[in-house]
């Protein structure tokens, strides 16, 4: 049985008010609805710091996988969301 600490911990980042960012949301919880249990979403603002905003600004959405430090940017499907999920 999968505990709390073997969820992958995965980052969406995103600004409020983006249409791709909300598009990616959509994609990655459909996927994650069939694949319950192994990941945890936290959704970062890349509006809150400077440095976040350099480093996304023209690429979100971006999930980043906290485990591995592997990045998916936009545009993507959920085939290619999946191979990168399992991946790991």
């Amino acid at each position: 049985m999968r505990t709390h600490n073997d969820m992958v911990k995965l980052i969406l980042y995103g600004t409020d008010g983006c249409h791709l960012c909300e598009e990616a949301e959509v994609i990655l919880n459909r996927l994650l609805e069939k694949l319950p249990m192994r990941f945890k979403v936290e959704q970062c603002d890349i509006t809150t710091a400077d440095e976040l905003m350099a480093l996304y600004g023209i690429r979100i959405p971006v999930i980043k996988n906290g485990q591995s430090g592997n990045e998916l940017g936009w545009p993507f499907d959920e085939q290619q969301l999946r191979d990168f999920l399992l991946v790991d």
